[in-house]
């Protein structure tokens, strides 16, 4: 029963998310909540909760302090140079902004943490998007397949926890693991490449006629770019072959609205790498590249807890920046929004995580699941591994997938003579997907900053993260190391 109930829960939640009959917040409470009753342990539901705040209380503090920090940091300009670089490559045709997404997502995702790539990211690129009209789900979700497959690095979590599950080295697991990452990788890129072509063919070929960057010509006082192409239409629907103006004839869908429209609380967004925002600090600019990259090698080094390092950062940001308390409580105050919206989910995700793990149901799901592999198959566990993969790593945490199941499917494996090493190799294959699950608090960092609906994401990103899951699987097994 406990196993039906789960099942249930799960495919009740993203119903509702994705038909938009519940927000995603109000779901990852309302419906575990009623389960719990269901099951008939509605008396022990506040024991789970506080159990789940309690496991997820790091995450959310980390989350809200890495918000803070990363927000500063592009306040004051750190990160303009890259953006403006990346902007320069992208220029106004979709297919490179979608592939240069890719590219700044994976490269970013090097230190290991979902939340401070997309952060980065969206920041650097959804001025761009919403200046050219492009659709803000290929970003979420090139951006999180992207960061699902870097998401293996050893760092990054997942490997470390088979490691640790399954008591193996790190290295065993991971270097043998890169050829089939590698093409998961190209795979992304592939995707993004095939997803630009598509957003090109229904936009058309737009250029910046102005010789500057959109990145440096933001502030919308100064005027719009001039967009030209065929896919350029104007407010009556007819193509825009000249330069269009705000407000002037042929404005409209091709072009950034004018702040009186009612596409104007956006403009906000597209003032975010203005060269004349009154909070750069171009005299700071080495130190706070410094205490980035102090930050993120001691994040990699895991020296201190990540939220410690985030709270630290944050803290000495702010301090040095913005020595007046004034200037310090607008900073945060600029970030409040995204900081409530993403701890509020992640305390809310807590509601979910912890009955399902509380009542029994991601145990008896997993053994449900195990028991019925046929014996046949037991010679092919390393493929049976990954092949769960996908669907267990979207359905529950990592902790649950690789501490509850991993051993489970690594014992099946020995008794057929399937190595843990192998077994712990193929549970990496999921974790593209993984990154889009409703249970990982980083994916709303994404679809927040992004303005895109939860639900809006998940529809148009599963089927392509599912996608890229079975082809790192199936190199993995071309190559021999699964």
């Amino acid at each position: 029963m406990l196993t039906i109930l789960g099942f249930v829960m799960i495919a009740t939640f993203l119903a509702l998310i994705m038909m938009k009959k519940m927000s995603p917040m109000a779901a990852l409470v309302l419906i575990p909540a009623l389960f719990c009753v269901l099951v008939g342990q509605g008396a022990h539901l506040g024991d789970y909760v506080l159990k789940g705040i309690g496991d997820l209380a790091p995450t959310a503090a980390m989350l809200m302090f890495a918000i803070i920090y990363f927000g500063v940091m592009i306040d004051v300009g750190l990160f303009d140079p890259v953006v403006r670089g990346i902007l320069r490559f992208c220029k106004a045709d979709p297919v490179r902004v979608v592939v240069g997404t890719a590219l700044l997502a994976a490269i970013v995702s090097l230190d290991g943490d979902g939340s401070t790539t997309f952060m980065i990211t969206v920041s650097a690129l959804y001025p761009l998007y919403k200046r050219l009209k492009m659709s803000l789900v290929v970003m979420t979700c090139v951006a999180a397949t992207a960061n699902g497959v870097m998401n293996t690095l050893p760092w990054g979590g997942p490997t470390a926890r088979a490691a640790t599950a399954l008591k193996l080295d790190a290295g065993d697991i991971f270097i043998p693991m890169i050829p089939a990452l590698a093409v998961g990788l190209l795979a992304v890129f592939v995707l993004a490449y095939v997803l630009g072509r598509r957003e090109r063919k229904r936009l058309g070929v737009l250029t910046l006629g102005d010789t500057r960057t959109v990145a440096e010509d933001v502030d919308v006082k100064e005027g719009e770019p001039v967009l030209v192409g065929a896919g350029a239409v104007g407010t009556g629907g007819a193509p825009s072959g000249g330069p269009r103006t705000p407000g002037g004839a042929g404005s409209g869908s091709g072009a950034a609205a004018s702040a009186g429209s009612p596409e104007g609380a956006d403009e906000t967004a597209l003032q975010a790498l203005d060269p004349r925002r009154p909070t750069l600090r171009p005299k700071l600019y080495w130190f706070n590249a410094a205490l980035t990259v102090a930050l993120l090698t001691l994040l990699i080094l895991q020296a201190l807890p990540i939220p410690v390092l985030f709270l630290l950062g944050a803290a000495l940001a702010l301090t040095v920046n913005f020595p007046h308390m004034k200037d310090q409580r607008a900073r945060v105050a600029a970030h409040a929004e995204n900081v409530l919206n993403v701890s509020g989910m992640v305390f809310a995700a807590a509601v979910f995580t912890g009955v399902l793990t509380g009542t029994g149901m991601v145990e008896h799901m997993a053994r449900w699941l195990v028991g019925g592999i046929p014996d046949a198959l037991g010679p092919h566990m390393g493929l049976v591994t990954g092949v769960l993969s996908i669907p267990l790593t979207y359905f529950m945490s990592n902790d649950g997938f690789y501490f509850g199941i991993v051993p489970i499917l690594a014992e099946a494996g020995a008794a057929h003579g399937v190595t843990p090493v192998e077994i712990a190799r193929a549970s990496l294959v999921g974790q593209a997907l993984h990154m889009s699950s409703p249970l990982v608090p980083a994916v709303y960092v994404l679809v927040g900053m992004a303005k895109v609906e939860f639900g809006d994401h998940t529809r148009f990103t599963v089927k392509w993260a599912a996608l890229t899951s079975l082809v790192v699987l199936g190199a993995g097994l071309l190559f021999g190391i699964i």
